[in-house]
């Protein structure tokens, strides 16, 4: 077992849409300045750190924090790392889909008209075989609800336990192990560590 695998897992920084809590699954939207400040911040944190390899979502928001971030000569582009696909609820905030449904949840409905929760359990098991074929430090570029089932999926509890990991723009998280146990070594830092 790669007991020395770590698996940074590291959130676009802030959009119009994350500011106003709009689900942005497909929708190609660009960091705020404010976001573009906060990749620089990343670029800081992580300029000490040595990844075999990283990994990015396609979207532009995720492309430019980890460009930004100082990563963009190797990083590889990899459509399993994009976000949850919300389908009819794309660009809804949570208040107005409560209005239509007042009891849906992505972690336990999925998106009509999007992906469910198997759709995302297949693809985050998916990135996750990926990430694992390394042996040291890896870097994951992605979206906040796909990080949180693909923490839970490390964890090897169902996608729908990502409702219990809270992911702020622009945080780093890292997947790693203790003895031969997956474990989260850290979660939702904004901070130095």
């Amino acid at each position: 077992m790669q007991t020395e695998l770590q698996i940074f897992l590291i959130r676009h920084g802030e959009t119009d849409w994350t500011k106003s809590g709009q689900h942005t699954g497909t929708t190609d939207i660009p960091l705020t300045e404010t976001g573009k400040e906060q990749a620089l911040i990343l670029k800081q944190r992580l300029q000490e750190v040595l990844f075999e390899a990283v990994y990015c979502s396609p979207m532009t928001r995720t492309k430019t924090t980890c460009d930004l971030a100082g990563f963009k000569e190797i990083r590889q582009i990899d459509s399993d790392a994009k976000e949850w696909d919300y389908g009819r609820y794309e660009g809804l905030t949570t208040e107005e889909i409560h209005e239509q449904d007042p009891e849906w949840s992505i972690f336990s409905m999925g998106a009509p008209e999007g992906e469910s929760l198997r759709d995302v359990t297949v693809r985050a098991d998916r990135m996750l075989k990926k990430l694992s074929t390394h042996q040291k430090r890896v870097a994951l570029f992605s979206h906040g609800h796909f990080l949180r089932a693909l923490a839970a999926r490390w964890l090897q509890l169902p996608v729908q336990e990502g409702r219990l990991f809270s992911l702020s723009v622009a945080s780093i998280g890292i997947l790693g192990f203790e003895h031969q146990s997956h474990t989260i070594h850290l979660w939702n830092s904004t901070s130095s560590f």
